[in-house]
């Protein structure tokens, strides 16, 4: 497993801080809660974007957005598009 250095919440800068709950807002319910969190919170994968917080807030505002529920899709729609990539992918959902 590859290793990439994070900045914990601890040691956030006001700028990561806010990037890190502005693009959270912007997620739907279901997703408030990591599947896979840090040790001290968020979710892994968002964490591996600490070191540039403008990238991060970019990233996954775009997710965010996508999910939108004013978008013609439903989230069961979503979850079987998600299901099928990472199968074609071959990577875990």
């Amino acid at each position: 497993m590859t290793w990439i250095r994070t900045v914990p919440l601890s040691q956030a800068s006001q700028q990561l801080l806010k990037a890190m709950e502005s693009q959270r807002e912007l997620y739907p319910k279901e997703y408030a809660t990591p599947v896979f969190p840090t040790e001290d919170g968020p979710a892994a994968i968002v964490a591996s974007h600490s070191l540039i917080p403008e990238a991060l807030y970019h990233a996954f505002s775009t997710f965010g957005a996508l999910m939108s529920p004013e978008l013609p899709l439903t989230r069961r729609q979503h979850e079987m598009i998600t299901t099928l990539v990472s199968v074609t992918n071959r990577c875990f959902y």
